[in-house]
């Protein structure tokens, strides 16, 4: 009856190891590391990395206790402290021979002592977050003069678009700062380009003033569609932070406006590290612009001559000049989506981009007029512009479905559409302060949280063994068996843990124990009803199941709703509450009755139980007190 086949025990005993394997990893600590990653969206490291920072560490006499190619950095993990600072200064040295214009970032990292086998069974442990172990603190400002000129400038376009839709003639559009200046000789024309125009693009306010025999018409944004521009500049950067905070992995990132046009970013976990530097080094715009190929623009880019007038000059990937129109036909806003693949034809990997329909409507007016010369593909980070690629426009191109291709490998074009795919920032952000913090509530105070766990779980496991004997330390061991499950799930999700996550952890030991309090009592119920040992264990699992179930489900109701419209510490609260939910009813129903099982099922002529006192009447048998 009160016995589980060994497939059970096996499953059980497989959740015990697990358990044990991804969990021992929070135990070792953490270590002082130096973590090298790309300063650069068009430089990538790769595996070579590695050996040449070795031979950097060597030359300086300092040796790591190991380097190694991690996703897209190189780490060195050090002994001491520092060892740590001398070998960041080593290498950044080695590998920034020009510090004002650095090509990777070197900077400082944490990394977890445990041995070699757990890291590469990914047994990792847990993060701490903001609140408790610190991280990168991040003030962040947008350019809102930069958003203004870029939306000017789409709207010059726009207008000229227009115009020439409807076949009015000008004789000349411009920008003159967010000013878009259209110029008429023609009264006639200039009546109906102004009366369309204020039909079709209300956000501007339009005005004539004279010029010699020609007349100006000029456009200016109202304060309100200023205002709506900001506005939508900001929450689209907000977006892309978060898109590429996602795209990266980094646990729980904080990022909120604040004010008019300042972003706060807080990644918890993080001490001054590489990936951070990343992440925020990566938040770069994207343009698309032709390429000048003119005999001026051609012996500019061969240094024998000057930069013609309303050209800019950029480098290519390989270190090749590149005279660019200074007119954006197109930027990030219009790009819905970038995937890698690989041509038809040709099988060369490809990055495929998906335009909006204004973006799609602009680049086949563009290719059209422009096939055979080249369109160039431009990112600018930290106000330096670097051409990614400048593909040649074979034939119109329409349906908003671009392919470039070309001088790609496969690695290229997946890094280059997770780049181009995570987003551009709608204006450039600077970065007006930095902090690397420590924890809000100091190491003191993190001693006490978990204390307080530690302490509170004791006092749990006193009570219930005093109280229910033998089924006490079977219930205590099923709520230390539960502990154990749900910080290495925590581990396994790279999860950051909180300080509202360590009080969902010391809810979630009461939430556990309570069904084994229902167990037990409903055991004990049994008992005094008369039936025998077996069969009252039998059923007091059986029958107490249904309300554990019930009540864990209607808690578990509760935790998903905080986890959907939750954020910040509430949502951290909600995700250790969920899955200790779990956890929870695991520990408290199977694990607890295998135990009970092992312990009491072999018996086939059980005469009575330590449950502790169940007021029978004096007389009766068959429990032990």
């Amino acid at each position: 009856m009160n016995r589980y086949p060994l497939w059970k025990y096996a499953i059980l005993l497989i959740a015990l190891l697990v358990g044990l394997v991804y969990t021992v990893p929070n135990l070792f600590g953490e270590a002082p590391a130096v973590q090298v990653s790309s300063g650069r969206a068009t430089l990538k490291i790769d595996s070579s990395m590695a050996t040449r920072v070795e031979d950097i560490l060597t030359q300086a006499g300092l040796k790591a206790d190991f380097v190694q190619f991690e996703g897209n950095s190189v780490k060195a993990r050090f002994e001491d402290i520092d060892a740590q600072i001398k070998a960041k200064d080593a290498i950044g040295k080695a590998l920034n021979p020009d510090a004002a214009n650095p090509d990777y970032i070197v900077a400082l990292n944490l990394l977890s002592r445990s041995p070699h086998w757990l890291t590469a069974m990914h047994a990792l442990p847990m993060s701490l977050g903001l609140d408790l172990r610190g991280g990168v603190h991040f003030l962040m400002q947008v350019d809102m003069k930069s958003a203004l000129t870029k939306k000017a400038e789409s709207l010059t376009g726009d207008v000229r678009l227009l115009l020439r839709d409807k076949n009015l003639r000008h004789a000349g559009i411009a920008r003159d700062g967010n000013r878009v200046v259209v110029r008429f000789r023609d009264p006639e024309m200039l009546k109906a380009a102004r009366n369309l125009l204020q039909d079709e693009m209300p956000d501007l306010t339009w005005a004539e003033s004279p010029e010699g025999t020609d007349v100006l018409l000029s456009g200016v944004l109202k304060p309100a569609a200023e205002l709506r521009i900001q506005d939508a500049a900001v929450k689209q950067n907000i977006n892309t932070l978060h898109n590429r905070v996602n795209e990266l992995g980094v646990s729980e990132p904080v990022i909120q406006q604040q004010g008019v046009d300042r972003v706060v970013v807080q990644l918890p976990g993080v001490q001054d590290t590489a990936k951070a530097k990343d992440i925020i080094g990566r938040t770069a715009t994207l343009e698309v612009r032709m390429v000048d190929e003119s005999s001026e623009a051609a012996a500019a880019a061969a240094g024998t001559g000057p930069v013609p007038f309303g050209t800019e000059r950029y480098t290519e990937r390989n270190g090749a000049a590149l005279i660019l129109k200074r007119q954006v036909i197109l930027t990030g806003e219009n790009l819905t989506d970038a995937q890698a693949g690989f041509d038809g034809q040709t099988q060369e990997p490809t990055v495929n981009l998906t335009l909006d329909a204004k973006g799609a409507r602009i680049f086949k007016d563009v290719t059209r007029e422009n096939v055979g010369k080249r369109m160039a593909i431009l990112l600018f980070e930290k106000g330096r512009g670097e051409v990614v690629t400048a593909p040649v426009i074979r034939a119109e191109i329409g349906g908003g479905r671009v392919q470039i291709s070309g001088r790609m490998t496969t690695a290229e074009a997946a890094d280059t559409s997770l780049l181009l795919r995570s987003g551009s920032l709608a204006a450039p952000m600077d970065i007006i302060e930095e902090r690397t913090i420590g924890p809000s509530l100091g190491a003191d105070n993190i001693a006490k949280g978990f204390d307080s766990v530690l302490y509170g779980f004791a006092a749990i496991a006193l009570f219930m063994c005093a109280y229910y004997a033998m089924f006490g330390v079977i219930s205590t061991i099923a709520l230390a068996f539960n502990l154990l499950l749900l910080v290495s799930v925590l581990s396994m999700l790279q999860a950051s843990l909180t300080l509202p996550g360590m009080a969902a952890i010391a809810l979630t030991l009461g939430m556990a124990i309570d069904a084994n309090v229902l167990i037990n009592e409903r055991v004990r119920e049994e008992l005094r009803g008369g039936a025998s040992p077996q069969t009252a264990i039998h059923n007091g699992y059986e029958r107490a199941f249904i309300t554990i179930f019930d009540s864990n489900v209607t808690t578990l109701i509760a935790g998903l709703a905080l986890l959907a419209f939750g954020s910040g510490p509430v949502r951290g609260f909600a995700v250790v509450h969920c899955l200790g939910i779990l956890t929870s009813m695991f520990s408290a129903v199977v694990f607890s009755r295998g135990l009970v099982n092992l312990w009491y099922g072999r018996q086939k002529k059980l005469k009575g139980v330590s449950i502790g006192q169940v007021w029978r009447p004096v007389g009766d048998a068959g429990v032990k007190r």
